[in-house]
């Protein structure tokens, strides 16, 4: 099934020129089993060298593999596998039997796993055999064998041919082998099992391993989504990444301020599974419009899905940012080279006095819009006994803005002049290295009001 939705989104429709805003990406993934049904035949080995805690074992395996197959196909709340699969149960010593028909039932089909009793030969035929009849003939169903033994072909009729005219009739097997009393012959599980090998053929020495096996191989076999996925999410340049929150599955990398890899190594394993990741950036650039917020995405994954994300865009105001005192435009002035002087005059500048610059930025809240402010910037200077002294007072009128709602309003660049000869701090005159402290008060109303005094009129 694969990828089953992809998705990108934002969490605000507008921002101002500075602002910030969430991204989230998100993907969901499901196994092919869920819409594809398949008929399991588990065909397990309780031949006499199972005794103890080989079969013990086995059992553990066997109930996880039927409950990662249930909840692989959506049954697992219902206590049933679901879209149509089904599974059967045939046990094999000195003859096979069928414990359970191919049903639906998961506790029916434990209960017939644990009901096993180990004792007698091996015989590998007679369980392919059995195994291969349960398959109905009009059945659409996808249709897998997984046979499970500890030991060599002991009795009975030589299980190869069989095994190659069930893979002839499009039956997948799968084995699992478990190195007992009697030995595994590595070489002859891969000849029974599906092509490649690799994929179909799984052998461990240790009993205390067959769980494990049991569930890798039920993954296999509902085909995980995605495995391997990589997205490489590359922003607009006029953003930058600010912040990355672990995403619910994998990880995430930022490789630079705009750049940043998310990595999931499977999705969609034992069912259907989503993932997302959620990181904020902030608009660096000064202008406004609408804008897109991704440059590039890229995905890959092992199994090849072929993903595409949505792109969002973000209506961006720098038109909110008022800055009531532009800086002065420069003069150029060039000295050339092997020259040692030059004068120069540069005409008339504004009345300042030499000292430090302090520059100045306020938010005002929830402004309305078609409505001015005025807004009045003080300043004083703190000495040493806490004493304020007047270093300054501005007032501005802040335009009144067309959005559609109220909406903070940023002023920027207020800029206070601040001659070293006033300096209180009590250190040496003139030195620009002294600390200085300051205190700033900010007030702000409307100019713009319907307010009129009782019998008169404003214009």
């Amino acid at each position: 099934m694969g990828i089953t939705n992809s998705n990108k989104q934002i969490n605000v429709s507008a921002i101002d020129c500075q602002g910030t805003l969430q991204v989230t990406l998100a993907l969901s993934a499901a196994p092919d089993i869920s819409e594809n049904p398949t008929d399991i035949v588990l065909v397990l080995d309780r031949s006499n060298s199972m005794a103890g805690t080989p079969l013990a074992n086995m059992k553990l395996g066997a109930d996880t593999f039927i409950n990662i197959i249930a909840e692989t196909t959506g049954g697992g709340q219902s206590g049933q596998i679901g879209g149509g699969s089904r599974m059967a149960v045939v046990s094999f010593a000195t003859t096979a039997s069928v414990n359970e028909p191919l049903i639906t039932s998961v506790s029916d089909l434990k209960a017939a796993v644990n009901s096993l009793s180990a004792g007698g030969s091996t015989n590998h035929g007679d369980a392919f055999a059995l195994a291969l009849s349960l398959f109905p003939p009009a059945s659409t169903n996808a249709k897998v064998i997984v046979m499970f033994t500890d030991g060599k072909t002991t009795v009975g009729p030589p299980p190869a041919p069989i095994a190659a005219a069930a893979k002839a009739a499009g039956v997948i097997i799968y084995c699992i082998g478990l190195i007992g009393a009697d030995g595994v012959d590595v070489a002859t599980l891969d000849e029974w099992a599906s092509p490649p090998a690799a994929s179909h053929v799984a052998v461990t020495p240790n009993a205390a391993d067959l769980e494990a096996l049991f569930a890798d191989l039920a993954k296999n076999i509902s085909k995980p989504g995605a495995t391997g996925i990589v997205i490489d999410e590359t922003i607009n340049p006029d953003f930058v990444i600010i912040g990355v929150t672990p995403p619910s599955v994998g990880t995430a990398t930022t490789l630079s301020n705009t750049t940043l890899r998310w990595n999931i190594p499977e999705l969609g394993v034992s069912g259907s599974e989503g993932a997302s990741l959620e990181f904020r950036i902030r608009h660096i650039s000064q202008t406004s419009g609408v804008k897109y917020v991704n440059q590039a995405i890229t995905y890959t994954d092992n199994e090849g899905n072929v993903v595409t994300f949505p792109d969002p865009s973000v209506r961006v105001d720098c038109n909110a940012v008022i800055t009531p005192e532009p800086c002065p435009n420069p003069v150029n002035v060039t000295i050339e080279g092997c020259q040692d002087s030059l004068t120069v005059d540069l005409g008339e500048t504004e009345l300042q006095s030499l000292g430090r610059i302090l520059q100045l930025d306020v938010t005002i809240p929830n402004v309305c819009p078609h409505r001015r402010v005025a807004l009045a910037v003080i300043l004083t200077e703190v000495d040493g006994n806490g004493q304020e002294h007047p270093r300054g007072i501005k007032t501005i009128t802040v335009p009144a803005h067309t959005a559609g709602g109220c909406r903070d309003v940023q002023v920027a660049c207020i800029r206070f002049v601040l001659p070293e000869d006033l300096d209180v701090s009590g250190g040496s005159p003139n030195s620009i290295c002294n600390p200085r402290d300051f205190r700033v008060r900010f007030l702000a109303n409307y100019i713009d009001t319907d307010f009129t005094c009782c019998g008169e009129t404003t214009v």
